[in-house]
């Protein structure tokens, strides 16, 4: 709500912040949740601020009945007080600097400027982004000491749009992997269970979310690493179409299938950092031009009679851990609850093909920029055997190798897209199994069959990325140990706007089951 705005000083009910955070947040009351936000008589305590969706706090800024002041104190002593155990958020500056830069932008809103549409929020970014001032070691003692002299393009658009940055949340090495440890700061740990993993690569950030450690972060997905965390700690987590995000590169004519995305709390929150985060820039050509405030909006839509594809095993395709099917059942009884029909189904092309594809692809992408540090003998030492794994499964491929696997892609992507004619959703798990031990590297085995890299365990989403399409994780459930599990809902390419409209019904439907907060709240 801008400055101004008469519905902040009207009467309005009280309600406990947590529990309208529970039910989906502030974004589910309309301006009236706004207006409570922002009420000068509200009296919130530091919990209550952080309990805030980011919508909120932003309106409230904006209104002067929060100062960023206010908020940035009320994060960093949660963070202080949540966060060792867990190692979620790492690499934070002093706390007076980032008082000072919280006590500018209130000047900025007291002076009348345009604000940012994130202003006023503190932020941690993921630490494969450079982010100006801050140490950047993308989880790898290679760069243990390195500082960055600039902003990347994701920190600067989030710079520009009036987040202050209080650190970075933790990342594998290099992102490898969806078990967030590192030789840098350690290991993230879920705040659901703290013997057991939070997921990758954007574990630490899905970490904080849950934990309201952060409004809102952003994460980086090839292989899962926005979904799989999103889904382990009961987060929402967003991999849009390849291009929708822009992601300047060494190899901007052959991209690579990672991609940058928003994760939140809610997703309304979520779309509001992807309007952010999207939209053409000419750093990178093959990014997409993005109705911003379309995306911001996080539109409603009629879902009744939509058709839902339920993926399952794939058709017994890929191995799960029992219980794990049975937690996204729940989910898909709020669709049918919506409107919506569910049938399980898959595309009609074949799984061991796709994956073959991906891992030789992959190979390509992963291996090509660690190859400088692999052909280094002192820094080679230093690298993980997974780093090591990707640039020699790459060393041996040639060009019409590569071309080989970029069709059986290519028709992968068709059997998709003709999938999308009988439906027009496909959910899928976001992971084959619950958070494995923290001190374990990868799982070994699921379900009696052995995994024979660190990322096999992983084709559930996997499988997804060779689509190209968006794929929105959301909770779905919890196992009989209380530990979470997520859905993907995926629409067909650049359809995020359909991603979204789910999501945002499913999380109506779904708030008062998926209200368990973990025990290290």
């Amino acid at each position: 709500m801008a400055a101004g705005d008469q519905e902040s000083d009207q009467a309005l009910p009280v309600f406990d912040r947590r529990e309208l955070l529970r039910i989906g947040g502030f974004a589910a009351l309309g301006l009236a949740g706004e207006a409570l936000a922002a009420s000068p008589a509200s009296a919130a305590t530091g919990d209550d601020i952080t309990a805030m969706t980011a919508r909120a706090l932003v309106a409230a800024i904006r209104a002067r009945s929060l100062s960023a002041v206010e908020v940035m104190t009320a994060y960093l002593d949660r963070i202080e007080r949540v966060n060792p155990p867990v190692n979620a958020i790492v690499a934070m500056p002093d706390r007076e600097g980032l008082l000072v830069q919280a006590a500018e932008a209130d000047r900025a809103v007291a002076r009348g400027n345009r604000l940012g549409a994130l202003h006023g929020l503190p932020h941690a970014v993921k630490d494969l982004v450079a982010v100006r001032g801050l140490r950047f070691t993308q989880g790898s003692t290679i760069f243990r000491d390195r500082v960055a002299p600039a902003d990347a393009l994701q920190a600067e658009r989030l710079r520009e749009a009036g987040v202050i940055f209080i650190g970075k949340t933790n990342t594998p090495e290099f992102g490898l992997g969806s078990h967030t440890y590192n030789g840098v700061y350690g290991l993230t740990r879920n705040p659901y269970d703290l013997s057991r993993s939070a997921g990758g690569s954007s574990g630490g950030a899905a970490a904080a979310l849950v934990l309201d450690l952060l409004p809102v972060a952003d994460g980086s997905d090839y292989a899962g690493s926005l979904r799989n965390p999103a889904g382990w700690n009961n987060v929402y987590g967003f991999r849009p179409s390849i291009g929708r995000v822009p992601a300047p590169g060494r190899d901007l004519w052959n991209p690579s299938m990672g991609v940058n995305g928003p994760m939140a709390r809610n997703v309304g929150d979520l779309a509001l950092l992807l309007s952010v985060q999207a939209g053409f820039d000419s750093r990178a050509p093959l990014s997409l031009d993005s109705d911003r405030e379309a995306l911001a909006s996080a539109p409603s839509a009629p879902l009744r009679g939509k058709r839902i594809a339920w993926a399952g095993d794939f058709a017994g395709a890929i191995p799960v851990q029992p219980g794990v099917l049975d937690a996204c059942a729940p989910a898909l009884a709020d669709f049918a609850s919506l409107g919506c029909t569910v049938e399980e189904a898959v595309p009609d092309y074949p799984v061991d093909k796709v994956w073959e594809a991906f891992v030789k692809l992959r190979n390509w992408h992963q291996g090509s920029p660690l190859l400088e540090h692999y052909r280094d003998p002192v820094r080679r030492s230093q690298l993980k055997p997974e780093a090591i794994y990707e640039v020699e499964g790459g060393l041996g491929l040639g060009a019409f190798d590569l071309t080989s696997y970029s069709v059986v892609r290519s028709e992968w992507c068709e059997a998709v897209r003709r999938f999308f004619e009988s439906y027009d959703y496909w959910i899928a798990p976001t992971a084959q199994l619950f958070p494995f031990p923290a001190e374990q590297q990868w799982p070994s085995e699921i379900a009696g069959q052995r995994m024979t890299s660190y990322h096999e365990w992983m084709k559930a989403v996997c499988l997804v990325t060779m689509t190209g399409c968006p794929a929105l994780a959301a909770p779905a459930g919890f196992g009989a140990g209380g530990l979470p599990m997520g859905i993907q809902i995926i629409a067909p390419v650049q359809r995020e706007i359909d991603c979204l409209a789910l999501a945002a019904a499913y999380e109506q439907a779904s708030a008062g089951r998926l209200a368990r907060r973990p025990p290290t709240y």
